[in-house]
């Protein structure tokens, strides 16, 4: 099965997280396995940030669009357009991009192993097995020092070692892929993100198209179990003219908006990327933070190896959140208060008709953390914040 079958950290799930985790690990020459299910590709809108691709050397090449504007769509109808200043969204296939991560990692050193984690079974001298089912449906296992859960929002990692991980809050997320025309609608721009605030598209959360090149993805979110993601896709293609296109891939997976409070066992295992919940609020961006959250996990991973001291894990964590827990906690009260209901939800696209909030939104995206240059704006959003939610600004 393997050259070896003992590994310094074995990394469990091969997304974004758990690539760049490997590769960091690699890079540095521990023994490094990358076990990963075949042919899964999460629904994900596709966005990063310019951020993403200096701090992870990204090429070029991977972005199948540059998109340099937003168009928010309120219940009424209503568009506010966001132009993106001096930057640009790209956009990336998932399938391609994932691989691309995977593929840089194995190159780096990391051993690749295609397969379904099981379980970690700790035996009496101490050692950790990993546990999992081949691509041809055998058991095996191979030992390792550290484990790294980066298997996703339903971590099997995280549910069995990491207490309170199986209660993480989702957002259940749903897209289908289709293959755009050389003769689409005059409201579609292959340059722009539409996000669609509407409550019978998404009750608590948002619908989106987005643009891949050659194809788009479109797609919705919500927490309400019974809400129908499939029938609310079916209406907003029908409403935009997409109904009839083809559908290259359909795709549906649980997301996470809560950061878990603890990511580490204390012994031999640490969680990233959506298995510690790091999924941002409001917006449901996940590739940037998970890669971020990765790196921290090698990190943290690597100073447990050079010191001995399995309390180092707990640093990932704590790294993180004070480089985004900021961040997340705004979007998180934006969420609670603007996703409510329709009524909100028309304010909030209002708002986004101003300036200011254009700004910061933009600077905050493009280099994902608060913009502090600016204390009047922030102080005018406060207060054309505070008018809406009382009433007192002019609709």
């Amino acid at each position: 099965m393997t050259k070896q079958s003992e590994f310094d950290v074995v990394v469990v799930g091969g997304g974004p997280c758990g690539a760049t985790a490997a590769d960091d690990l690699a890079r540095q020459g521990y023994r490094v396995a990358l076990m990963d299910k075949a042919g899964r590709i999460k629904p994900c809108g596709g966005a990063i940030p310019p951020r993403l691709m200096r701090d992870f050397d990204i090429p070029t090449h991977l972005l199948c669009a540059h998109a340099t504007a937003a168009r928010m769509i309120a219940p009424s109808g209503k568009t506010v357009d966001m132009p993106i200043e001096n930057g640009y969204v790209g956009m990336v296939n998932r399938d391609t991009f994932d691989e691309f991560l995977r593929e840089r990692a194995s190159a780096s050193g990391a051993q690749r192993i295609r397969g379904e984690f099981s379980t970690i079974e700790r035996t009496a001298d101490g050692q950790s097995h990993v546990h999992f089912v081949n691509e041809t449906g055998t058991a095996q296992s191979i030992r390792a020092r550290y484990i790294i859960g980066a298997d996703g929002a339903r971590s099997k990692v995280a549910k069995q070692n990491i207490k309170g991980a199986g209660k993480i809050p989702c957002v259940f997320a749903y897209h289908e892929i289709i293959k755009i025309s050389d003769h689409v609608m005059a409201d579609y721009d292959p340059s722009r993100c539409d996000v669609y605030y509407q409550g019978h598209l998404s009750p608590d959360f948002y619908a989106w198209i987005f643009p891949h090149g050659d194809t788009a993805s479109i797609g919705v979110g919500s927490a309400h179990k019974g809400f129908s993601l499939r029938g609310a896709i079916k209406d907003l293609r029908a409403a935009s003219g997409f109904a009839t296109y083809e559908t290259v891939r359909t795709e549906g997976a649980p997301i996470p908006l809560k950061p878990l409070k603890r990511w580490d066992n204390g012994r031999d295992v640490l969680v990233a990327g959506d298995a510690a919940g790091v999924v941002a609020p409001s917006s449901g961006e996940g590739i940037y933070y998970a890669m971020a959250c990765g790196r921290e996990a090698a990190t943290a991973v690597t100073e447990a190896l050079k010191a001995g001291k399995v309390s180092a894990l707990k640093h990932a964590r704590k790294r993180f959140m004070k480089a985004h827990g900021k961040v997340f906690w705004v979007l998180g009260i934006m969420q609670h208060f603007w996703y409510r209901n329709d009524k909100r939800r028309e304010k909030f696209v209002q708002i986004c008709a101003d300036p200011d909030v254009q700004y910061l939104t933009w600077q905050a995206y493009m280099n994902k953390e608060l913009v502090r240059a600016k204390p009047a704006a922030h102080a005018r959003i406060f207060f054309k914040d505070m008018g809406h939610l009382l009433g007192l600004s002019p609709t």
